[in-house]
């Protein structure tokens, strides 16, 4: 007989995407960045992702590394971490001398945090490694007997349960499409090893022939909450188009880590919702209730981005009413006279809203002598958006002060962007913020 499952829907609102893109020229993630672990400690929020440079004269081996970024809020702003990466390849010869990716962070005491990681030598198989920190963002000491398991793919979660740790991989790899793959489990009673493989692995096999997710996944991650166990995955599909790096995110859950049953709405985040998107990649999850961030590597379509990889979020709401506050601009100064462009402003998703407000901050100058004005511009498919306003607000100036204010925008439109105008002259505004709650 079947579980009943931890939901009864999921409603998908894209997040403000992407929420971190790749480095600038020279740096360590110039090439691409793809999505790790995401770890809240205290009031603050992490997300690992590991990325690879271009320049190989600074990085004559240019695979992957991983770096950090912060934010207060799950949709952000994200900040990335001026130690990254925050951990290295290893040094030539070693076993993860060619590639270190798939952060997974567990917790345990009050300042101890262990890194779980893939690690891969040029020409050899993915191991699993272990490190060390103080702290969410690092120094990471890397444990002197990796890697703690040999050949076991890509690192998707780790955790504690009934006395020893679970660990979840996408492996093998390759196996039902490419870099595509089941999902295993092995367990250790310490987390230095000795690591054993589930004897009844995979634990998730790929979709049936023909089903969305028949190709398999990219590595996902698997946590235990409340006494079921949740995986929320990329997945692609194999036949009969052969079209990869087209996902989409399923939802499955267990109440034994080892029995999984898809949820019978999957997918439940559509890479068509999200205008642009290619691809919901290498997902991993933070429960807030009622809502789940599902955080990922962002691919693009139809788009001069199409061959980039970014980090984006999606949101799932698990009832109704929910509240999302989501960040739309943010700017440390607006020129005078200037406007943002609506390119600045990602994309706002209302097919799922009942109401939608617009709150703009800003910090006027002394002399100032005008306000702000917004100008909301709609779209029926996210990517040709009207050259005149659907709305149009106005926050009054108060010369030498921050102001705030909040504006109700219509819900009778599938997307819109916004573009904010200093109508002063003469006078740059500073600290420019736009939040649009979104209620369902």
């Amino acid at each position: 007989m079947r579980e009943t499952p931890p939901f009864d829907r999921l409603i998908q609102v894209p997040g403000p995407n992407p929420i971190i893109v790749r480095g600038d020229t020279g740096t360590w993630d110039e090439s691409c960045i793809e999505s790790c672990d995401v770890l809240k400690d205290e009031e603050t929020y992490y997300f690992y992702y590991h990325g690879c440079p271009l320049d190989t004269e600074k990085y004559p081996r240019i695979g992957y590394r991983l770096g950090v970024a912060t934010a207060p809020h799950p949709l952000g702003p994200w900040t990335k971490q001026p130690d990254n990466p925050v951990l290295d390849l290893g040094p030539e010869g070693s076993w993860d001398d060619h590639c270190v990716a798939c952060a997974s962070v567990l917790k345990e005491g009050a300042d101890t945090f262990y890194l779980f990681y893939s690690g891969i030598q040029e020409g050899g198989q993915w191991g699993i490694g272990m490190a060390t920190a103080p702290s969410p963002v690092g120094p990471w000491t890397k444990f002197e007997a990796n890697p703690v398991m040999e050949d076991f793919g890509y690192v998707g979660g780790i955790f504690k349960h009934q006395g020893r740790y679970w660990l979840y991989t996408e492996y093998p790899i390759s196996s039902t499409g490419p870099d595509y793959g089941p999902m295993a489990l092995a367990h250790a009673e310490h987390l230095e090893g000795p690591w054993v493989a589930h004897e009844g692995n995979p634990v998730l096999p790929a979709g049936e022939w023909g089903a969305w997710d028949d190709g398999g996944y990219s590595e996902a991650e698997v946590t235990l909450r409340d006494g079921v166990f949740h995986i929320f995955y990329g997945a692609a599909r194999l036949h009969p188009e052969r079209i990869f790096s087209q996902e989409s995110i399923g939802y499955a859950y267990s109440y034994d880590g080892v029995n999984f049953t898809k949820f019978a709405g999957n997918p439940v985040a559509m890479r068509e919702r999200d205008p642009g998107a290619a691809a919901f990649a290498e997902v991993h999850h933070l429960f807030e209730p009622p809502l789940v961030y599902l955080f990922h590597t962002l691919r693009y379509v139809n788009s001069p981005r199409s061959n980039i990889e970014d980090l984006g979020v999606q949101v799932l709401a698990t009832q109704t009413p929910f509240s999302i506050p989501m960040p739309v601009l943010s700017l440390a100064q607006l020129g005078a006279g200037e406007a943002s462009s609506l390119d600045a402003c990602p994309t706002v998703s209302l097919e799922h809203i009942r109401r939608c407000s617009l709150t703009v901050e800003c910090t006027f100058g002394s002399p100032a002598g005008a306000g702000v004005r917004l100008h909301v511009r709609s779209s029926a498919n996210g990517f040709d958006y009207d050259t005149e306003d659907l709305a149009a607000f106005e926050l009054a100036h108060a010369p030498g002060h921050p102001c705030q204010q909040t504006f109700d925008l219509d819900c009778g439109v599938r997307f819109v962007k916004v573009i904010i105008e200093n109508l002063d002259a003469d006078q740059p505004i500073s600290d420019v913020r736009l939040t649009a709650t979104l209620r369902g």
